[in-house]
């Protein structure tokens, strides 16, 4: 297997610029890697080699006119289902969308083909973005890289397990409520969350759109906010778009200092259901930022407590109104009943047989949550509570300058473990669901692995709105700060690296 594959994409940056390796070359050893241990790790849904060829062999032809659209030109990027492509199916791990191939790209994929990077192929994920585990995707789970035994987070654990089994460089994801960071979390990767409308949703398939946002997977800080760097920005086809003109994130890591941060940790976050080996590393991972010169300063925010059971109704309230488009009439399935029927009974026999048990049930829990005589009961009473986090968030940040948690409570738990339990399963979105509610960005990146069973942990940092880049500023000194300390990168311990070899 080529070396190629366990290079960050900064460091394939560099050997394509000065020609030491091609496009081509990278390209291949990762569809060679997908070709060698994707059967195992099923983190791709589709795969189209001639396409990602092809736009490898026309990044070369730039490059070697001396044309490079940008430093990652040439560099592949796997790319989250949820996001619509012409050139390749785009299902949201549902089948009821089995097949579909969209008449346009989605404004973050348009600007990757635009940057030159190459698409490698559509990534795994729950039911439109519905989980916390990959589990729920109609056409079977992901699994984790580090045991196969056990899940990848979710929904974007398609993502996560394709960076971390070192089949793609790069990757975008999808973010309601943890989607991209608790992912990263249990994989050992880095995941951002950027700001409510710095990435545009335009052509990524809905699930709650006041919390859906689009970001990077990667292996390392700075990768990230390469990848963030292209696809940040206004675009005039989402209405929901900033028109903020954002800094270099790659500059924000480059020039890296915690001297003089300040650093909240919430007290809310840090306690009681967390999984002994996550607190440990936590807080060595903060001790080292204090020993590097951070203020570390104690926060309450009271409202997180009830952040869970308030995105749980907002969610599937907005989730009832986006997928109600998929009736059978206009695209995806269709299922007549034997004998004909109404368009009714067409419309119920499809998304009887095209939805999955997960999406089922929020769509249900949804409806009854917007229902006249519940409304003000339940979606009212939750946009209230999310009004309060919102403003514990503002009161914490007029304290400190990142807010720090875990990712999430434990480390990846075994498959099929939570799926008779969706209450559980829900409880593990506590800390990265909060982020979503407010509109503020997050990350998660690695912080070590637990004593327990020494899978990865993750530890999280939010930041007020527009102010990503202080994220990749603390992310990219504690990634320095521990990988100095471990001697290594922590992906390089994985046992991803021998995967598929049974």
């Amino acid at each position: 297997m080529s070396e190629l594959i366990h290079h960050t994409a900064a460091e394939l940056a560099t050997a394509l610029a000065d020609g030491s390796a091609s496009s081509v070359e990278i390209t291949q050893a990762h569809l060679d890697r997908i070709a060698a241990v994707d059967t195992d790790v099923h983190a791709f849904l589709h795969v189209n080699a001639e396409v990602s060829l092809a736009a490898a062999a026309a990044s070369d032809k730039r490059r070697a006119a001396g044309a490079a659209l940008n430093a990652l030109d040439g560099i592949p990027v796997a790319i989250k289902d949820v996001l619509v492509t012409t050139d390749m199916p785009s299902t949201a791990g549902s089948k009821i969308l089995e097949g579909w191939v969209s008449p346009y790209d989605a404004t973050p994929v348009t600007k990757l083909r635009e940057a030159g990077l190459v698409p490698l192929g559509k990534t795994n994920m729950d039911e439109f973005a519905m989980g916390s585990s990959t589990e729920h995707s109609a056409y079977g789970p992901t699994r984790n890289p580090w045991d196969l035994d056990r899940i990848p987070g979710g929904s974007g654990g398609g993502s996560a397990a394709a960076v971390a089994a070192f089949e793609a460089p790069l990757a975008l994801g999808s973010d309601t409520g943890g989607s991209i960071r608790q992912p990263a979390h249990v994989t050992g990767t880095v995941g951002i969350k950027p700001t409510y409308g710095g990435v545009s949703r335009y052509g990524a398939i809905a699930l709650a759109s006041s919390l859906d946002q689009i970001g990077p997977v990667t292996r390392n800080v700075l990768d990230a906010a390469m990848l963030h760097d292209i696809i940040a920005g206004h675009d005039r086809h989402d209405s929901t778009s900033l028109k903020h003109e954002w800094p270099s994130m790659a500059e924000a890591v480059r020039n890296a200092n915690v001297k003089g941060l300040r650093i909240g940790v919430v007290s809310q976050l840090d306690g009681e259901g967390f999984q002994p080996g996550v607190l440990a590393r936590f807080h060595e991972a903060i001790a080292l930022l204090e020993a590097n010169g951070a203020e570390i300063v104690e926060l309450s925010l009271p409202s997180l407590e009830h952040a869970v059971a308030a995105y749980y109704l907002i969610l599937p309230a907005e989730a009832s109104s986006n997928l109600a488009k998929f009736d059978s009439v206009r695209f995806g399935l269709r299922v007549t009943p034997e004998g004909g029927g109404t368009v009714e009974q067409v419309m119920s026999a499809t998304r009887e047989a095209g939805f999955g048990a997960e999406v089922k049930r929020r769509i249900i829990l949804g409806t009854y949550a917007l229902s006249a005589g519940y409304y003000d009961a339940y979606y009212g009473s939750a946009q209230k509570v999310r009004t309060l986090v919102q403003r514990d968030f503002a009161a914490g940040f007029e304290k400190v300058d990142v807010i720090a948690s875990p990712t999430a409570p434990t480390t990846a738990w075994k498959l099929g473990e939570q799926l008779d339990d969706p209450l559980e399963m829900w409880r593990g979105d506590l800390a990265t669901i909060p982020a979503n509610l407010a509109g503020i960005p997050g990350i998660s990146l690695p912080a070590g692995l637990a004593d327990e069973d020494g899978l990865p942990v993750g530890i999280q940092f939010l930041a007020p709105a527009r102010e990503d880049a202080r994220l990749y500023n603390v992310g990219g000194a504690l990634e320095q700060l521990l990988v100095d300390k471990w001697g290594h990168t922590l992906l390089s311990q994985a046992p991803a690296l021998k995967v598929g070899a049974r």
